[in-house]
């Protein structure tokens, strides 16, 4: 244990320095960013057009939430109507001895009629519902995209470390094949070994050193995609904080998850609220069979008079209470009624299936996450192994004791061991977060 705790700070101090003095080199060609993951979060989801789009969707759903209180107020209407009055014609006989009599030539009307809903069967109430549910719904999907696209940043961001610290092992491994490649040649000189082995050696070399241009092409491509999710300059290369590497990740019980996601879960909060909705919809459906009671008042100023056609203005009021019931709902809205209780169900049979797939997630995670850590101790133990074995495997082919294929086998398995070491770490880390996402923490 000891051992292990020992290599664990070498290995930390070691990538440390090595990912600055990468930063460095990367300066010198090119601007560079080192940026920490709470920084990168925080420029995430700033800048996200998903998440914008959200935004916009839940101050739309706001609006409509307001829209609907307004059905709570009375109908207001003031009318102005005026027109020239045709010559009305008066038969005294029948259609016999017609009389023009003497009227105005202009008629005006101004009125203002109001209308305040009393009882609507609950149709005002249950829209008003269905608006701030709306409203609900539209946050949770924002939650539920935030959590996303945080997941996304926080892989891209390791996949960038992972690729910083390939570099590096590549990188030490031309070294160490160049120093080899000039014992092999000096070698050859004395006679001690054929042309062959020079050739296989600067092979592997080529192969390593296209290898490393790979990785430095990837940290570019790697660092645009996040420049452009964050909003920054496509060009910057984005030098990543090593400590999240090291930082503790604690485990807890699977059915511990379960009811942390059940309670947690942005995708689990919608569903739950459309279920509320589905039987808003019932009782909105409902509120059709049900009178609708107002009451109404209105001035009216005009002139002429209408039974006289003198030419004076008249001024009435009136105030009434009205009372309608639709016959036809009886049987218009009973299939309405229908098809919205089948819509109960079905929101409580989506709330189910996201519980199955839930639990499946979270399982999925959770032992990802412990074979990531179980990875990383054995790799640990297999680094120093491989390490070990081509030192042996070097100074044995250097006495002659064995073949260069001996020796290319143990430099590659060290390579290999060192670059899945380097991935173990940034899984342990990854499935950490993927842990959190699915049970509702990370947004």
């Amino acid at each position: 244990m000891r051992c292990r705790s020992i290599f664990n700070r070498s290995f930390s101090l070691l990538t440390v320095v090595v990912v600055l003095s990468l930063a460095e080199q990367v300066a010198a060609q090119t601007d560079s960013l080192f940026l920490t993951v709470d920084k990168m979060l925080t420029l995430g989801t700033e800048n996200s057009l998903r998440l914008q789009a959200d935004l916009l969707g839940e101050r739309m759903s706001e609006e409509r939430s307001k829209t609907a209180r307004t059905k709570l107020l009375p109908d207001l209407n003031v009318g102005l109507n005026g027109g020239f009055i045709g010559q009305p014609v008066i038969f005294q006989h029948g259609l016999k001895d017609p009389v023009r009599p003497e009227t105005p030539d202009w008629s005006q009307n101004y009125a203002i009629n109001l209308v305040q809903p009393i009882y609507q069967g609950g149709k005002i109430r249950y829209s008003i519902r269905k608006a701030d549910i709306e409203r609900e719904i539209a946050g949770y999907q924002t939650a539920t995209d935030r959590s996303g696209i945080k997941l996304g940043l926080l892989q891209q961001y390791l996949n960038l470390f992972s690729l910083y610290k390939q570099e590096d092992v590549l990188n030490r491994n031309i070294d160490e094949s160049e120093r080899r490649l000039a014992d092999i040649r000096r070698m050859k000189k004395e006679g001690l070994i054929t042309n062959n082995d020079v050739l296989r050696s600067e092979l592997q070399l080529t192969n390593n050193r296209l290898a490393l241009k790979e990785a430095i092409n990837n940290i570019k491509l790697v660092s645009q995609q996040l420049d452009i999710w964050l909003g920054l300059d496509e060009m910057l290369i984005i030098i990543p904080d090593t400590n999240l590497l090291h930082s503790s990740v604690p485990l807890s019980g699977y059915e511990e998850y379960v009811q942390l996601a059940y309670e947690n879960n942005p995708t689990m909060k919608m569903l739950r609220v459309r279920n509320k909705q589905a039987s808003n919809e019932v009782r909105l459906a409902e509120a059709a069979y049900l009178p609708t009671v107002s009451i109404s008042a209105g001035n009216t100023l005009a002139r002429p008079l209408s039974r006289t056609l003198d030419d004076l203005y008249n001024n009435n009021w009136n105030i009434g209470l009205s009372i309608s019931y639709s016959l036809s709902s009886l049987y218009n809205n009973r299939y309405k009624v229908r098809e919205m209780k089948h819509s109960v169900f079905l929101a409580q049979n989506a709330e189910q299936q996201e519980m199955q797939q839930l639990r499946m997630k979270i399982r999925t995670a959770y032992l990802h996450h412990k074979e990531a850590k179980e990875r990383v101790e054995a790799l640990e133990l297999s680094v120093k192994q491989a390490q070990e074995n081509y030192r042996i495997m070097r100074n044995r082919y250097l006495e002659q004791l064995a073949i260069l294929t001996d020796l290319l086998d143990a430099d590659n398995v060290r390579l290999q061991s060192e670059l899945q070491l380097t991935t173990a770490y940034t899984q342990v880390i990854y499935t950490y977060f993927e842990l959190q996402e699915v049970c509702g923490q990370l947004y």
